[in-house]
């Protein structure tokens, strides 16, 4: 069912420069088989808890990331019973269209097609096709432990960075080399330091390298996430943000040295861009500890948004923005906030999914947008 509740405002699929027009599933999660095809820029997926809403942002996410946004192991996406799965969408970026093709077969092998041409290397594929994913989770990246805010780091500057992508590849296979031979050292009591050295040599490259580039982006992306957080909460706080990593204090060969026997003793590395954060205060003290909950959601929609906003800086067209169950997070003035900056002041292709019809209708009626309306039901 289409909803058009303004013409004036432009709404149409052919207005966003990077888009999917149609996808395709089969044996993937709760679907056994189903296709959509998306004719409006804002697309309102509703239905019940478990109908497939997330599944269907979750499919679109792995045809732009090789990979799924909430399980690590392609074979827990794989629908019940079934052995293997195969994704298919339609995309158009710039005028080009494009047909990708995913394929996870019995056997644990994947594989990704580009207009019917192999991927060699998954990494290729990543930033290709941006998108950035809200889902209830992320507030784990302001709530948990550096971890987490690594992990969106990486996400999005892999999609800005080919090379940040390729270092911190070889920086991760190189550390668990550094952790395996770590461990060996202290079982065997061999002092093998001089492959210990020339293991150490090895990482400084790439570390120094995703370090500078941390470095580079955080000033814009930390800038934009401020003012992204006072927009959607309607007042200005004393919100500081900042890289927090030892490199800014001393080069990753003496830090290294510097926690050898610190090292050898735990049987791993503990010091080194695995471990860079992002500093969060508010007021005086750290974030988490004191921020009210809706401060914290208004914060991890800032982020987000940041992301959002610095991949169409980077690339020249809006990315995908998928917005899983938002309505349950923000109360309605911050949801206004939000969804007038992503689908007014934005001109890129919006998914966001609902358990309350009447609601999202609402909601888009007050915006003043047109939007496509994909209802989902339990199979």
């Amino acid at each position: 069912m289409i909803t058009d509740c303004s013409m004036e405002a432009g709404n149409y699929l052919a207005s966003a420069l990077f888009s999917i027009e149609s996808i395709s599933v089969y044996q993937f999660r709760n679907y056994l088989q189903k296709s959509w095809s998306f004719s409006d820029r804002i697309v309102g997926i509703t239905g019940l808890n478990g109908s497939g809403k997330t599944n269907l942002l979750d499919a679109i996410y792995f045809l732009c990331f090789t990979k799924s946004y909430f399980q690590r192991s392609d074979a827990l996406i794989v629908h019940h019973g079934a052995h293997g799965f195969r994704l298919e969408g339609r995309f158009d970026r710039e005028g080009n269209p494009f047909q990708i093709a995913a394929v996870f077969r019995e056997t644990g092998k994947k594989e990704f097609r580009v207009n019917e041409q192999p991927c060699e290397k998954m990494a290729d594929h990543i930033g290709n096709f941006p998108a950035v994913m809200i889902a209830p989770d992320d507030v784990q990246i302001i709530t948990n432990g550096s971890e987490e805010r690594r992990r969106f780091m990486d996400a999005l500057f892999s999609q800005v960075d080919h090379q940040y992508l390729l270092q911190l590849m070889l920086y991760n296979k190189l550390l668990q080399q550094r952790n395996s031979l770590l461990k060996q050292i202290a079982e065997t009591r061999q002092q093998q330091f001089d492959l210990l050295e020339v293991i150490d040599q090895q990482m400084a490259i790439p570390a120094a390298y995703v370090h500078s580039k941390r470095k580079e982006f955080l000033k814009d992306l930390l800038e934009l996430v401020r003012d992204r957080y006072c927009s959607i909460a309607g007042e200005n706080y004393d919100l500081q943000l900042f890289y927090d990593s030892a490199l800014l204090q001393i080069d990753f060969p003496q830090l290294l040295q510097q926690n050898r026997n610190r090292d050898i003793y735990s049987q791993r590395t503990n010091a080194g861009i695995h471990r860079d954060d992002i500093g969060i205060i508010l007021g005086d003290k750290p974030f988490r500890q004191t921020a009210s909950q809706g401060q914290r959601k208004s914060l991890l929609f800032a982020f987000k948004l940041a992301e959002f906003n610095m991949l169409k800086q980077f690339k020249g067209f809006s990315p995908l923005l998928l917005l899983d169950d938002v309505f349950e997070k923000l109360d309605e003035k911050r949801m206004l906030n939000l969804l007038k900056e992503v689908c007014i002041q934005n001109d890129g292709q919006v998914f966001v999914t609902d358990t309350h019809q009447g609601r999202i209708a609402g909601i888009f009626q007050k915006l003043g947008v047109s939007f496509q309306e994909i209802a989902t039901q339990k199979e």
